[in-house]
């Protein structure tokens, strides 16, 4: 095991098997992401998602879990677009939605992580 700035990585070897790292910092951040979007849009309570925003939320966590690649490139950049197309567009109004949101109250280091 190697931790490499912060983040949790297993050792490679040779018997093939899938070498991941930890995803749960994004997971994390994925999540804020859509509380923020679903308060914005649907009333949501803060902390809180709809029944909507929960099923994408359970989605995007089954994909980001499911990521055969190590390390994980930014989904938009990504040659293999595991996302539904109309899921794909829903993660895309929630992180514009959000992204803004973070902007303007200065949590760019959220963005950096996310879109650079």
């Amino acid at each position: 095991m190697v931790v490499e700035q912060g983040i949790l990585l297993l050792a490679h070897d040779n018997t093939g098997r899938e070498h991941t790292m930890d995803r749960e910092r994004d997971r994390e951040i994925l999540k804020k992401f859509i509380e923020v979007y679903c308060a914005g849009n649907h009333g949501s309570p803060e902390g809180a998602l709809c029944a909507e925003c929960n099923d994408l939320f359970s989605y995007a966590s089954d994909r980001l879990k499911r990521c055969p690649y190590d390390p994980k490139p930014k989904c938009k950049d990504c040659a293999t677009h595991c996302y539904k197309p109309d899921n794909r567009e829903k993660i895309r109004q929630v992180m514009k939605y959000s992204g803004m949101h973070f902007v303007r109250r200065g949590r760019i280091d959220w963005l950096i992580k996310y879109f650079f």
